[in-house]
């Protein structure tokens, strides 16, 4: 899902910049209102976490990749997209300075597809389901829908960048997060019921 330098114009590569400006904007009034010396720590074992999956990357044609996202799971833990927003931000600014995966240029939109949509997508979609199906199942259908909404965002991205048709994006990156998906929403659980069993005072829902 990382899109990399040369991918996207410019001209388009400034607009995501734009959007992560101004997420980062809200990203960091709300770090200044909700983190402390308990949940600092937290962000930054999430985002090693993160980090390391998001480095085991699956080729998917036309250039891009494919690999666990985990913004659904930061914006559960801490009930908020923008706590997503600030680890993907450092996670693929990292990747993209020292590791060759994603661009400098597509910072903007990496971020976007896979911290603002992914972490939106994710946490609205627990929150409206837990309710009905309760959260362990609902963190699960947000983890899934939020890494294959993020992938077609991505397909759409490089499309009106004229990088590859729209349909065979789409058809390309949902087929293979699909797939992702369904391992990064075992992977949520996981992390979400070691949270509530051992340390239930770190997750924002026993909070709320």
């Amino acid at each position: 899902m990382h899109i990399p330098d040369g991918f996207i114009p410019l001209g388009q590569c400034a607009i995501y910049y734009v959007i992560l400006i101004i997420a980062l904007y809200f990203a960091g009034k709300w770090a200044r209102a909700n983190l402390d010396e308990k949940r600092i720590p937290l962000l930054a074992v999430l985002a090693a976490g993160i980090f390391a999956i998001m480095s085991m990357n699956m080729p998917i044609p036309f250039g891009t990749s494919g690999h666990m996202v985990g913004g659904a799971l930061v914006a559960i833990v801490f009930m908020a997209p923008e706590a997503a927003i600030l680890v993907f931000t450092a996670v693929l600014l990292i990747q993209a300075l020292f590791f060759g995966d994603g661009g400098i240029t597509a910072l903007g939109a990496n971020v976007l597809n896979m911290a603002i949509v992914g972490g939106f997508v994710g946490l609205y979609t627990f929150k409206g389901l837990q309710g009905i199906i309760g959260k362990y199942p609902s963190a699960f259908v947000a983890a899934w829908l939020a890494t294959l909404v993020a992938a077609v965002v991505a397909a759409i991205e490089m499309a009106i960048a004229g990088t590859f048709p729209l349909t065979v994006g789409i058809a390309s990156m949902a087929l293979y997060h699909a797939f992702i998906g369904i391992i990064e929403g075992v992977l949520t659980v996981i992390v979400l019921y070691a949270l509530e069993k051992f340390r239930p005072d770190l997750l924002a829902w026993n909070r709320e």
